[in-house]
């Protein structure tokens, strides 16, 4: 086997890898128990907050995602976006923090950072869609998601962090 064959196989094989980390990191973050504590014993659990929002089947302004995507799937994206980024729904959409759900405009385009997340979402189909299948072959399963990058941050890391410091010599 030449040199050039055994480098793309171990380029396919390492784009392979940190694809299956990027999935299982962004499976991991939507599936996440909550980190609240427990009540105190003998203290009873707050019970939940009371959800009256009804997610809609059908986006009304749609430009990346699809308009009928419907609501199950429609949350569990929000939901994505917002733990893979650290936000809540106000960091994209109108609407004061901390209000019901209802009282936000999902529709309206004034907050800029919705802009940016249609970007990033043209980026990273683009990626998935088209580049990577250029590089690696053909595959079913989303390679590069939001926490690829921005690991819970909204601003992702440029460079690694640095490596601990040695303990000095004795």
């Amino acid at each position: 086997m030449g040199r050039g064959r055994s480098i793309g196989a171990m380029k396919t094989r390492l784009l392979g890898f940190a694809a299956a980390l990027a999935l299982t990191g962004t499976v991991a973050i939507l599936t996440a128990p909550s980190t609240a504590q427990p009540a105190a014993a003998g203290t009873p659990a707050a019970p939940p907050p009371k959800q009256d929002y009804v997610w809609p089947a059908r986006i009304s302004n749609a430009r990346v995602l699809p308009a009928e995507i419907g609501s199950e799937r429609l949350r569990m994206t929000m939901v994505g976006f917002a733990r893979s980024l650290g936000v809540r729904c106000t960091f994209c959409h109108v609407g004061e923090e901390g209000a019901p759900l209802g009282t936000l405009d999902f529709a309206s385009d004034a907050n800029p950072h919705k802009d940016v997340a249609r970007g990033m979402l043209r980026m990273t189909q683009r990626l998935n869609e088209t580049d990577l299948p250029a590089l690696i072959g053909e595959s079913q399963a989303p390679r590069v998601t939001c926490f690829t990058c921005h690991r819970g941050s909204t601003t992702p890391a440029r460079m690694p962090s640095a490596p601990p410091a040695r303990p000095p010599a004795q």
